[in-house]
């Protein structure tokens, strides 16, 4: 778990604070008569306008209580009671809500902790205020939030961000913070909201209480839990799938003849794309910490490496095998034999004509008691008459048969290398699939 920011389209909050004053005290009505037929009068807020730097209670002693409630939305509405500002709306031409500048009016310190960016809200907004002394205060607002990110199942990732509401001023002694509606009901709304807003689906809204202390005083605090989840279309659309279909084509590369001299320079041009593709596509991955989608990459990258160097060395031991073959080893033709039929021994190249007679057996493969005797070791021409073997001239063809069979040896041996490669790049797309499935679908 690390700590990175939360980017795309952000949060955007409408949080409602519900402030009540509920201590006993007397209020101060407003003298409205005039206003159904001259307008509203400024002079008559004059006293509240005032009042503005202090906290609108008429008691002290007393608390204000604070309910909040949120929506990920875009407007941030703060709702509050002031005793000091009430009329009768039956004096004053039927009127129940006026329109008056914030810059006029006390407004809560309510806080997000999380809150990561400069609030940029556009001065000279607007509050509505009830003849009942409620205000009404909405502003647009964006919350970039910072969170605890766990991107290693990126782009299948759900994150759980925290959003902590605190009032910077009022300890516990003055201001109370409370629910205006219950948490069900604003993870429904904003489920509802952001549906079909950014790469972020909400999928729940917890809330609990807590009190934090700094120094001697004590604040409240009402913390909401909001689990989210990425969604990975975007990402397994230009991605995981041309990443893909890249190791695919290198994979059928295999059905291309070992001794083919096209099969190294089309590996080589993969490789190079699959390079461009991943320089490309850096931005669309996380800037920090390693996701499991950047090991698939990685592990990409090397097989298709490890391809090509299998390649080179089967094209040098083909090479190596036409014009001079070594005998095989006896651990490698061991291999040779465990990996064909048991049935079927290692396949040996039908002789020559005039070679009927010569057919080599099982006993005369190499990798058998004495394999180094069948390359090259025969007695030659001046050895024979040295030794008075009068059927000397008959070796030759032997080892002609017997080199041709080791170059048939060397053939089938690059063919099993050829299999078993193939067959680890097919468990491995298969493991890939499998994997993005069940991440998919969980």
């Amino acid at each position: 778990m690390e700590r990175g920011w939360l980017h795309g389209e952000g949060f955007f909050l409408c949080l409602i604070l519900h402030l009540l004053h509920q201590g006993r005290g007397g209020t101060f009505p407003i003298n409205c008569s005039g206003f159904d037929q001259h307008g509203v009068n400024p002079a008559a807020f004059q006293a509240v306008f005032d009042r503005k730097a202090f906290r609108p209670v008429t008691n002290f002693s007393v608390p204000t209580h604070v309910n909040i409630s949120f929506t990920l939305s875009a407007i941030l509405e703060v709702v509050w009671y002031n005793p000091f500002i009430r009329w009768n709306p039956e004096e004053c031409g039927g009127i129940k809500k006026l329109s008056i500048a914030t810059e006029n009016l006390w407004l809560p310190d309510i806080f997000i902790e999380e809150f990561m960016d400069m609030d940029q809200t556009p001065p000279g907004l607007m509050a509505y205020v009830n003849s009942d002394g409620h205000i009404k205060y909405s502003k647009p607002m964006r919350m970039v939030s910072i969170c605890k990110l766990d991107i290693f199942y990126f782009p299948f990732d759900e994150q759980n961000c925290t959003l902590t509401f605190s009032s910077f001023i009022y300890t516990v002694e003055n201001m109370v913070l409370g629910m205006e509606q219950d948490v069900q009901e604003i993870s429904k709304t904003s489920q509802n909201v952001v549906w079909s807003k950014g790469e972020w689906v909400l999928q729940g809204i917890h809330q609990r209480m807590k009190m934090t202390t700094v120094g001697t005083n004590e604040y409240n605090q009402i913390v909401f839990y909001v689990a989210i989840r990425r969604r990975p279309t975007l990402y397994v659309i230009n991605l995981l799938v041309p990443s893909s279909f890249l190791v695919a084509i290198d994979a059928l590369s295999f059905y291309l003849p070992a001794e083919s001299e096209n099969r190294a320079p089309f590996k080589i041009t993969l490789l190079l794309g699959y390079n461009v593709f991943l320089l490309m596509m850096n931005d669309l991955l996380p800037i920090s910490g390693t996701p499991l989608i950047s090991v698939y990459f990685a592990l990409c990258l090397s097989l298709m490496v490890v391809s090509l160097l299998e390649t080179i060395f089967i094209t040098y031991l083909l090479h190596l095998a036409a014009t001079q073959p070594p005998p095989l080893p006896r651990w490698l033709h061991s291999l040779l034999l465990h990996c064909t039929s048991p049935r079927k021994c290692c396949p040996v190249v039908a002789p020559q004509r005039g070679n009927s007679g010569q057919d080599l057996g099982p006993a005369h493969l190499p990798g058998t008691k004495e394999p180094v005797e069948l390359v090259g070791k025969g007695p030659g021409p001046r050895e024979a008459e040295l030794s008075g073997c009068p059927g000397s001239a008959s070796t030759q063809p032997e080892d002609e048969a017997q080199k041709q069979h080791l170059v048939s040896l060397w053939v089938q041996c690059s063919h099993m290398m050829d299999s078993l490669l193939f067959r680890l790049y097919l468990l491995f797309l298969a493991t890939s699939i499998t994997t993005v499935i069940v991440l998919w679908n969980t």
